[in-house]
């Protein structure tokens, strides 16, 4: 492709991913050296010359954001198996606290028979619609009986 036409793709892209990758390309078009595309872009000399490799590779339908045409991975949990966890947050957690991540990803672990990072598991809480709870820290010169006399005093003015 020619270099003005490389310029006129470059400069009407709306997409910014593929606006940046057209641009690398239209810079070394026009004889630029991969440390000044590096300087010009901010984009790293490996990358660079990874846009340039699928460039020749495939054209211009090579610069756009492929992540766009990317599904992603698969949920760990079927909707059955999700289903199944809603009806489990709604208990107690089975050491009788609350629920927390690592505990979704200890009980989803042994659903789907592998170790779940406890992320995965906060990640679930999230998506289900759920809050991690942890208990309220205590001041350790805190005194137990004014605590207790706090919400009685509240709710009398």
């Amino acid at each position: 492709m020619e270099t003005a036409e490389l310029e006129t793709r470059y400069r009407a892209a709306k997409d910014p991913v593929e606006r940046s990758h057209l641009q690398i390309i239209w810079l070394l078009s026009r004889g630029k050296l991969t440390r000044e595309v590096v300087e010009v872009t901010g984009y790293s000399s490996t990358w660079i010359h990874e846009i340039a490799r699928r460039y020749n590779r495939c054209g211009v339908a090579g610069l756009c954001d492929s992540r766009h045409h990317n599904p992603g991975a698969k949920p760990v949990l079927s909707k059955e198996l999700s289903d199944e966890l809603v009806r489990a947050l709604d208990e107690q957690a089975p050491d009788g606290g609350f629920w927390s991540g690592p505990k979704v990803a200890e009980w989803i672990g042994r659903k789907v028979g592998r170790k779940v990072h406890k992320r995965t598991g906060w990640k679930y809480l999230k998506r289900l619609g759920y809050s991690p709870k942890v208990p309220r820290p205590t001041h350790e010169q805190a005194d137990p009986l004014e605590q207790a006399e706090f919400p009685k005093e509240y709710a009398s003015r």
